[in-house]
């Protein structure tokens, strides 16, 4: 509210009394200009407070028109700095590229002023420098063998006396028995000839049976008078019905064993590899297996040869204890049969057949070995997987275990047949060292030996006879691995190399 003045205050409190016109008009105005004064003030408070606020507006409008003209300022001075800078670096560039250029320039002017100076290397010189050169490779070649390579040279030390051994005992028999194939050594004869004189015609190439008639054509040296002992001996050797005969006692023997040994030693490995059987003491199982293949052959051969009396059969083990049981043989005499002993090799069925039995006996848990190893190289979760397809003992064996093991059988049939060619202990020590009864387990290796150190000692077919041997291995060994290995893979690295 506006404030009253002092002297309006003061006639309010004086007495009324008779006042003139004049003074009457006179208050009335200052009544008047009082009542009009706090309407003034009010508008006059009002328009200040209008004109401070439009004020405080161009203040802030002029700031932030200075606002803006000094950024415009700053950016357009920092716009000006970085393109003198940039245009300055530019500069520098073009500046260092052409001193560069310059430098480039003047350098391979001098070089080939020099070049041009200096006189040309003559053709000594370069093949001088060339040599140097590939010295300097050899050297750069040794430096980069390094201590690898030095290192490894000790390998040869650890390796030699295999060598020597195998160079001593292995290589060179071998290497000469190849060499006695083609001579004709016998006995204790020392010199080696691949070629004589026939003995025959003395080295005319004919003969003269009679003195009156005409001298016939050698059949030693075939009318040459001369004689190549390599083809003697292998043409005698493809004629030798010994030899073929042996070699067909090999394989009854070596079939008679194999066909046993890898079916119980397969049978065996699927029963001790279940793992729904679980089985235990699997391990002492094919311990006490394999214990008969430790023992050497010669000790066997002549165990059996005693307990069933190849020197004296009435009295052999085996025939006591027929006896015991009420079994015996029964032989015509003075037109009787009367009992008797037997005498088992006398029978050639039962001599192959105890070959067989010891062969396999000795070797069976050798393939259990390793049929067994094969099935645990299988992966466990195709047999865990056929389970619970519901596949029971027989469907895995027959679907998962054979298949996944034909490289191991194959293996085994391999190194066998090998081992059957070479079959010599157990035939040879059984009876009389030459195959008894009527040659039947006459083996190859034996007939060999027969040949060579026992007779007349005929090294050089002996050696033929050897050499016949090993290629008949071979050829059996390739054609059972083209036979029975598996297609498949060979399917699928044709369509490889396509």
């Amino acid at each position: 509210m506006p404030k009253k003045k002092k002297g309006a205050n003061k006639a309010d409190k004086i007495p009324e009394k008779v006042i003139p016109s004049q003074e009457i008009d006179s208050q009335e105005l200052n009544d008047s200009q009082e009542a009009n004064d706090p309407q003034e003030m009010n508008e006059s408070q009002e328009m200040n407070e209008a004109q401070d606020l439009n004020g405080s507006q161009e203040q802030e409008l002029n700031e932030s028109k200075e606002l803006n003209v000094t950024q415009e300022t700053n950016e357009s001075q920092e716009l000006n700095v970085t393109q003198e800078t940039s245009e300055s670096q530019e500069f520098n560039i073009i500046q260092e590229k052409n001193e560069s250029q310059e430098l480039n320039d003047s350098q391979e002017t001098n070089a080939s002023q020099e070049l041009d100076e200096t006189p040309q290397p003559s053709p000594e010189m370069a093949q001088e420098s060339a040599e140097e050169q590939v010295i300097l490779k050899k050297v750069k070649i040794k430096k980069s063998i390094g201590h690898e390579a030095r290192t490894n040279r000790y390998g040869y030390l650890f390796v030699l006396p295999f060598l020597l051994v195998f160079s001593l005992f292995n290589l060179w028999p071998t290497l000469y028995t190849f060499t006695l194939g083609f001579t004709n050594v016998r006995g204790f004869e020392q010199e080696i000839n691949f070629s004589s004189e026939c003995a025959s015609c003395n080295g005319s190439g004919y003969r003269n049976v009679f003195g009156w008639a005409e001298p016939l054509k050698c059949n030693d040296c075939n009318g040459k008078g001369k004689i190549v002992h390599g083809a003697v001996n292998f043409g005698r050797l493809m004629k030798d019905n010994y030899f073929w005969g042996a070699l067909g006692n090999t394989f009854i023997i070596w079939g008679l064993n194999f066909i046993p040994q890898l079916g119980l030693a397969l049978v065996l490995a699927i029963w001790l590899s279940d793992i729904r059987l679980n089985l235990v003491g699997k391990g002492l199982f094919r311990a006490l297996v394999y214990l008969p293949n430790l023992l050497t052959a010669a000790s066997v051969a002549l165990l059996f040869r005693s307990i069933f009396g190849f020197n004296g059969y009435i009295n052999a083990p085996a025939n006591q204890l027929l006896r015991s049981m009420g079994i015996q043989d029964t032989v015509l005499e003075n037109g009787e049969w009367v009992p008797h002993a037997f005498n088992f090799f006398r029978s050639i069925p039962f001599s192959r057949g105890l070959v067989a039995f010891v062969q396999w006996w000795m070797w069976y848990g050798h393939t259990l070995i390793m049929l067994m190893a094969g099935i645990t190289s299988i992966p466990v979760s195709l047999y865990e997987s056929a389970t619970v397809d519901g596949a029971n003992s027989r469907q895995t064996a027959w679907y998962i275990t054979l298949p996944l093991l034909r490289p191991m059988m194959l293996y085994i049939l391999v190194t066998s047949m090998i081992g059957g060619m070479q079959m010599f202990d157990i035939p040879f020590l059984l009876t009389g060292m030459r195959g008894e009864p009527a040659f039947s387990i006459r083996t190859t290796v034996v007939y060999q030996y027969n040949i060579a150190f026992q007779g007349r000692n005929d090294y050089s077919y002996g050696a033929a006879v050897s050499m016949g041997i090993f290629i008949i291995t071979t050829i059996l060994a390739l054609l059972i691995f083209f036979f029975l290995q598996d297609r498949s893979e060979l399917k699928a690295k044709k369509g490889g190399n396509k």
